[in-house]
């Protein structure tokens, strides 16, 4: 028999920040109801369980020690939870103060609703579909697939997977719940079973509402509260690991629930579909990784053609003067180095950062006037020809980047891209502990002020105004980014604000006590953090790639000077072992000293580590940790060289 109102339960792999925001806004949540809370975690290596039993001591907590799926990890708790209902949640979820007791009142009312889910946004504050689903018949699958729904979202034929012709607003009698918000009736979970554990993520919460309706209850969708869901953070959406588990999943529920050819059809397409999203997936990742290289190739190329051409004739008077051998030889080989400087200096890691791309450009420029003077006579063109072209290359580059950032942001101000201007939203008190997190965390931000909650005649410098004035003030400041203050304001307003104001300004919330300001801008990239704690350099995309360069650099090296090193080394086949595992990023010169912190990045097992050069010293835990946080923090590829040379003797 069931003794409380509500059972919460949530399942965690390795998104402690985002679970302690969902807990923050749970623990305000349950106020005037009887209820328990589950965390479950899958054998997460972020410190979510030394969080949760150091901050929520109140959370009933299970540990497991391994991964055995999500399906797997809410049955460990519904079969302990003491709850009239249960409510499944995710970890990346934000829910309003009187949602439970809206739900709560709501499935008291109708006595035949089995399940029901909420209306969710996601972190930019857009309205999520999946709030609301109908069963995937082969044909509604098959809209979905090849883009029928999107191209039809209000059909009532093309668009049955998310009810697109439902009113988001509106109350409803819908199929499908969304695994992100699940509130059951336990009596209903009696009836028709647990969570199917055959499906280990995606797919249980489509076979779970199934079983319900065919049990002979009914899912509701409420819109009466909204909860935040920023998806895309326990798994990322644009992966292929995504696309074959999602598609894996709907196989298995066609395969449980459907017969004959009905169900031979539904999961042929099914696989077909896998194959199509999957070449889409690799298609747009791959368009995402390339686009900008391949503007700047178009636009540098055919500025240099259009130099080449007037330089020829307006100074050597002669339109052929250039052999024709500079349009397929020479200008690929200058782009070619001017774009491998770029992106060795980082400036394709942060697409609006001209002061990586304009250092690329010198550096290639060098390069190039270096490959110069090694050119055969034949293949060299004057030296003003390629002044102007490195002239022009850093003005087409530069405005490529501005016309992306006019699409993108709708202003021609690139700075604001790395100093966005930022509102926080809160008191005063809270104000300056964000502005101090933000400080610590070395975040560029340019703080326009404070927007207090109410007007309580405090006008310290910088207050721009009130929370009631919130649209205004973004309008007027251009904000592009706002903090909430979640001790300040509450998890209602927040929603309302975002769902208001939309997409064109990132939202982020700082909830009490915690040291963590959590935002997701889009559901198919992962959620921002600003993290008080330490920066590793190691981490950053740039300093790895220059690490895999130095690693096969001197790897190659390795093998040129073999005769050499074959004296020097006491394991030869193993020496040459490792150098072929080093070419393929198996392993890497310089790592850290084992066993490492799970805390720090990963790198793969190394040749060297930080505390070679002290073999003759008595090397604790303690210090062996800390030799391993400094190496990370500090790297540079410097720093392998030094480490490499200080411990030569052991080679």
């Amino acid at each position: 028999m069931p003794v409380m109102d509500l059972s919460v339960i949530i399942v965690n792999y390795n998104v402690q920040y985002f679970l302690e925001q969902a807990l923050w806004s749970v623990r305000k949540a349950v106020v005037g109801l009887s209820a328990e809370i589950f965390v479950v975690d899958n054998q997460s290596s972020d410190g979510s369980v030394a969080m949760v039993r150091a901050c929520f001591p109140e959370v009933r907590l299970i540990a497991n020690e391994k991964n055995s799926g999500f399906s797997v990890a809410n049955n460990q708790a519904i079969r302990e939870a003491r709850g009239k209902y249960i409510l499944l949640l995710n970890p990346d979820t934000v829910v309003q103060e009187d949602t439970f007791r809206k739900c709560f009142l709501f499935m008291e009312q109708h006595s035949e609703a089995g399940a029901l889910g909420v209306k969710m946004i996601d972190g930019a504050g857009q309205f999520l579909p999946e709030s609301k689903r109908g069963f995937p018949s082969p044909f509604v699958a098959f809209c979905k697939t090849f883009g029928l729904s999107q191209l039809f979202p209000k059909s009532r034929t093309f668009n049955r997977y998310h009810l697109g012709f439902l009113d988001a607003d509106q109350t409803h009698e819908i199929d499908v719940l969304a695994g992100a918000f699940m509130w059951l009736r336990a009596a209903a979970l009696q009836e028709v079973g647990l969570l199917d554990e055959a499906f280990f993520m995606y797919g249980e919460d489509i076979d779970l509402s199934y079983r319900i309706v065919q049990g002979g209850w009914k899912n509701y969708y409420l819109p009466t509260t909204t909860i935040i869901h920023y998806k895309g953070e326990s798994t990322k959406r644009g992966s292929l690991n995504y696309v074959r588990t999602f598609y894996q999943a709907m196989i298995i529920f066609a395969k449980k629930h459907f017969k004959g050819s009905q169900a031979w059809l539904f999961i042929g397409m099914l696989r077909a579909a896998i194959y199509f999203r999957a070449f889409l997936t690799l298609l747009n990742n791959g368009l995402q990784k390339i686009h900008l290289p391949v503007l700047d190739v178009i636009f540098m190329y055919g500025g240099m053609f259009f130099i080449k051409n007037y330089w020829a004739t307006h100074h050597y008077k002669n339109p052929d003067y250039y052999a024709p051998s500079f349009l397929y030889l020479n200008i690929p080989i200058y782009i070619s180095i001017w774009l491998s400087a770029v992106y060795f200096s980082g400036g394709y890691d942060e697409r609006y950062n001209l002061q990586r791309l304009a250092r690329g450009l010198f550096i290639g420029t060098v390069l190039l006037a270096a490959v110069y003077g090694f050119l055969p006579t034949d293949y060299r063109t004057s030296r003003m020809l390629i002044i102007l072209s490195a002239l022009w290359a850093l003005l087409s580059a530069i405005g490529v980047r501005l016309c992306l950032h006019y699409f993108q942001y709708k202003n021609w101000n690139i700075s604001s891209y790395n100093n966005k201007k930022l509102a926080i939203v809160g008191s005063p008190s809270e104000a300056d502990r964000v502005q101090k997190l933000i400080f610590k965390a070395q975040i560029q931000q340019n703080l326009i002020g404070i927007i207090h909650i109410s007007d309580d005649k405090i006008k310290k410098s910088p207050q721009i105004g009130l929370l009631s004035q919130l649209d205004t003030l973004v309008a007027i400041y251009r904000l592009n980014e706002i903090i909430f203050c979640a001790k300040d304001v509450s998890n209602a307003q927040i929603i309302a604000a975002m769902a208001r104001l939309g997409s064109a300004t990132n939202y982020k919330i700082v909830s009490e006590s915690s040291e963590s300001i959590v935002g997701s801008n889009s559901k198919y990239s992962s959620g921002e953090l600003y993290l008080v704690k330490v920066k590793f350099r190691i981490a950053e995309p740039f300093q790895r790639r220059n690490k895999r360069l130095f690693d096969i650099i001197l790897a190659l090296v390795g093998l040129l000077l073999l005769p050499i090193f074959i004296f020097l080394v006491q394991q030869k086949k193993l020496f040459i072992h490792y150098l072929f595992q080093i070419l393929r990023n198996q392993r890497t010169w310089v790592g850290y000293a084992a066993p490492p912190s799970a805390d720090l990045p990963p790198l793969p097992k190394s040749l060297f580590s930080p505390i070679d050069r002290f073999k003759h010293r008595e090397i604790d835990d303690n210090l062996r940790q800390k030799a391993n946080y400094m190496y990370a923090k500090d790297y540079t590829p410097l720093l392998d060289f030094e480490l490499i040379w200080g411990s030569r003797k052991n080679l």
